[in-house]
């Protein structure tokens, strides 16, 4: 009875996963790269269809009173569909690494050993609510001759249904394998569990998305992980930095797209700058609807405003907050 369930979306699509890994590790560089310009351009004409499916998550997001920085990390546009056509466009531009010497050597005994880039294989993608990543996963792995297989979200289903549906329509038209991208429709945690413990169909898991999610594939994965951090940035002003120009740079970093993980989340400020400038500093931060937290030996001058405890200056928070610190030195 156990093999019967088994036998079901995970493992099948992980199957194709792997048989198509092993076309993929012989396709050319320019066999990639018409595939990743197929995969552009049929985005941009599936845009209506892929908008239509991203309004589905958005209209569920809201419903559940998700916040407005996880809805606009949900959130497709046109103009972003075009930008992430784009990448993929440029990435085809770009040298292939596969077959790539990177050293080489004679032993005393006469062997000559090179050192070369190859595929990994199947790459495993677990990722959270941007759809964005199911085109930038998928390209990656195709420029680099591997197979991926995708596991998104609850949140962003609909999106990243429709985003794989046209890029497998595009591949059939390409010499790569459609079956080299795969996306787990199944989002339990249960099945979660079992997609990091894949041996023997994934080479790698690649988690992205907020410090929670990457421990969770640490602590649970039986493959190979490849780790990556969790986005906290921070912006440091000089004392000699020109008062309008960081002010603007904190301004825009913060305020651009609040929900991508290179916003800045912390501004630590020289100490004789800040005696001239914070206030001004605040106060355009707060026109434009940021909560400034403050680190306490500023709360005399700033009562009002909340104080940063230690936890504020390793979070990210992916939305119009931001934690203040002033310091004696770079």
């Amino acid at each position: 009875m156990d093999k019967v369930v088994e036998k079901n979306e995970l493992y099948d699509k992980a199957e194709k996963a792997r048989s198509a890994s092993r076309l993929m590790a012989i396709k050319t560089t320019e066999e990639k790269n018409a595939a990743l310009t197929a995969i552009a351009d049929g985005l941009l004409q599936d845009t209506a269809a892929i908008l239509e499916a991203n309004a589905l998550d958005i209209e569920a997001a809201k419903a559940k009173g998700q916040t407005e920085a996880l809805i606009d990390r949900l959130l497709l546009t046109k103009e972003r569909i075009q930008a992430i056509a784009n990448a993929l466009k440029s990435l085809a531009l770009l040298p292939d690494p596969i077959g790539d010497c990177l050293e080489e050597w004679d032993r005393p005994n006469g062997i000559h050993i090179r050192k070369m880039r190859v595929p990994l294989g199947v790459v495993g993608m677990v990722y959270e609510a941007r759809p964005n990543v199911t085109v930038d996963a998928t390209g990656l792995c195709l420029k680099t001759g591997n197979a991926v297989y995708l596991r998104g979200s609850a949140s962003a289903l609909h999106s990243n249904r429709a985003l794989v549906k046209s890029i497998r329509f595009a591949l059939e038209q390409t010499a790569l394998p459609s079956g080299s991208v795969q996306l787990l429709e199944d989002v339990s945690h249960e099945t979660a569990d079992k997609f990091f413990k894949l041996n023997g169909y994934l080479d790698v898991l690649i988690p992205r998305g907020s410090k929670r999610l990457i421990e969770t594939v640490l602590r649970q994965a039986t493959v190979p992980v490849l780790e990556t951090g969790a986005g906290n940035c921070h912006l440091f002003i000089d004392e000699t930095a020109d008062p309008e120009m960081a002010i603007n740079i904190a301004i825009n970093a913060k305020t651009q797209r609040p929900s991508v993980c290179n916003a800045i989340e912390t501004i630590i400020v020289h100490g004789a700058w800040f005696k001239k400038y914070g206030r001004a500093l605040i106060d355009r931060l707060e026109q434009a609807g940021v909560v400034c937290r403050i680190d306490k030996t500023l709360s005399g001058e700033f009562p009002s405003l909340p104080v940063a405890t230690n936890e504020d200056w390793e979070t990210e928070y992916l939305d119009k907050i931001v934690a203040i610190k002033a310091v004696k030195n770079i």
